[in-house]
């Protein structure tokens, strides 16, 4: 599966407020280190896994790529 990985201060960026709210209550602050995968679900590193915290609606390939300057890898 191919991710873009970004802090927490990029992904916020990307985001609406409305967006934000629930990123906010699942722990993610601006120094968090998340990764997108193409299907939108964000998921968050955590000490010893990754753990899905929620996904990306409408045009976020674009909204990704953009913010970060990275590829799907």
């Amino acid at each position: 599966m191919k991710f873009i990985e970004m802090s927490g201060q990029t992904l916020f960026k990307i985001v609406s407020p409305k967006e934000a709210e629930p990123l906010h209550r699942a722990g993610v602050t601006d120094n968090c280190l998340l990764r997108v995968n193409l299907q939108g679900d964000i998921e968050i590193r955590r000490r010893n896994e990754w753990g899905i915290i929620g996904g990306l609606l409408g045009d976020f390939e674009h909204r990704v790529r953009q913010a970060t300057g990275l590829e799907w890898v």
